[in-house]
């Protein structure tokens, strides 16, 4: 009864100690539970409201007045960080709007560039300077190119305007002429892929085209970054119900880098700006990854690079 007499006292004032001697058993429960039953509904709007879940309202009608104005406090709360969230968005939307359209406006004259370097390059120039400086634009072109190209996909992604088309692919398949595409490229920085898979056919879904991209990216990426006269290993494992491909390789930089920091785009390994790459493949890699339902890891230990992707794999022949 004293810590009764104390809860009312605190939150209901003083007067109330003037007739709870009067009062029974039953209308002090009364009070406890009103108390109790209008905390639980403010605790259980900050839960919903903590996991994400916007739309949450606390409902103050008939609870005592200072859980009343704790219940308002929280719904103000919410209706900012709903006004919070719709700014962002639509900044969001604008920013990827204006990448978007002025990449694509870059890539009409690029694509001129590109064109006259070629016809230049068709003409029987005996300058072999100017033959140096044609080489040079058409390498720097292209390179331009690509990154326009990624900086528009990286965009598609980031406001889901990508629409994948889901599909079974056998993974081995896929694989094996991704790394197939680089063999003449890894040649030429005298790096051996080893592949370690097994005989069995393996289907997952996703779409072929953008896993096919996915693929591309990271091998892509052990072209320009893995260290030469070095092996790089691609591994294709399963277990359970999980399928994973595992790409491994020694940088040729120090990967002085956090993995959280690397798949950030325009971050890349080596601080230097003389390598081909812009730091948007690997950001690449994840986010189509993802979208198709798989999980994209990197691993860094010294030297040692490792990207993990796994996916769930529905076949087994």
């Amino acid at each position: 009864m004293i810590f009764i007499t104390l809860f009312l006292e605190n939150y209901f004032g003083e007067g109330v100690l003037l007739i709870s001697g009067f009062m029974d058993r039953a209308i002090i429960a009364f009070f406890i539970m009103w108390g109790i039953r209008s905390y639980s509904k403010i605790k259980d709007s900050v839960e919903k409201l903590a996991a994400g879940d916007t739309t949450v309202n606390v409902d103050v009608r008939g609870m005592p007045q200072f859980l009343e104005d704790t219940g308002t406090a929280i719904n103000d709360i919410r209706n900012g960080i709903e006004i919070a969230l719709a700014e962002r968005t639509k900044s969001e939307r604008m920013k990827v709007e204006l990448i978007t359209n002025v990449s694509h406006d870059i890539k009409t004259p690029i694509t001129s560039i590109i064109n006259y370097v070629d016809l230049l390059d068709k003409e029987n120039l005996e300058n072999e300077k100017v033959k140096d400086y044609l080489e040079v634009l058409d390498r720097q072109s292209l390179r331009l190119k690509r990154l326009v190209e990624d900086i528009i996909e990286a965009s598609k992604i980031s406001s889901g305007n990508i629409k994948f088309n889901m599909e079974e692919v056998d993974a081995k398949v896929l694989l094996d002429q991704s790394i197939g595409e680089f063999s003449e490229r890894l040649a030429e920085k005298k790096i051996e892929v080893v592949v370690n898979s097994f005989d069995d056919k393996i289907i997952l879904k996703a779409d072929n085209r953008y896993l096919w991209r996915v693929f591309d990216n990271i091998m892509s990426n052990i072209v320009k970054y893995a260290q030469a006269d070095t092996r790089a290993y691609v591994d294709l494992e399963k277990e359970g119900d999980k399928l994973r491909f595992i790409f491994r390789n020694t940088s040729r930089e120090q990967l002085n880098i956090s993995p959280e920091e690397l798949m950030e785009r325009f971050v890349r390994g080596d601080k230097s700006r003389y390598t081909e790459g812009n730091g948007l493949g690997l950001a690449i890699a994840r986010s189509l990854t993802e979208a198709m339902g798989g999980t994209m890891n990197i691993v860094i230990d010294g030297d040692f690079f490792k990207v993990i992707l796994e996916f769930d794999a529905i076949t087994i022949n």
